[in-house]
């Protein structure tokens, strides 16, 4: 699933936004959950996207930040 839905017209471009949506489908694999318009997915992507405002523009590197946010603690 492209991340383009939840992008809201933010400007990024087409590579940035490729690696984003790679991120986000490796993020929600990982997470086991469906690449939908759902709460859960659209929290991944707000987060993916947020980072990549900040400069980060790698995939794994975006997946793996994106993910540390969501790491259960115990």
């Amino acid at each position: 699933m492209p991340i383009r839905p939840f992008l809201a017209g933010q400007p990024f471009d087409p590579e940035t936004i490729a690696n984003m949506s790679a991120a986000l489908q490796s993020a929600c694999e990982t997470l086991g959950l469906k690449l939908v318009d759902d709460a859960a997915t659209r929290l991944v992507a707000e987060k993916i996207i947020e980072l990549a405002q900040r400069g980060v523009r790698d995939v794994a590197m975006l997946s793996a930040m994106a993910l540390r946010e969501f790491k259960k603690t115990d």
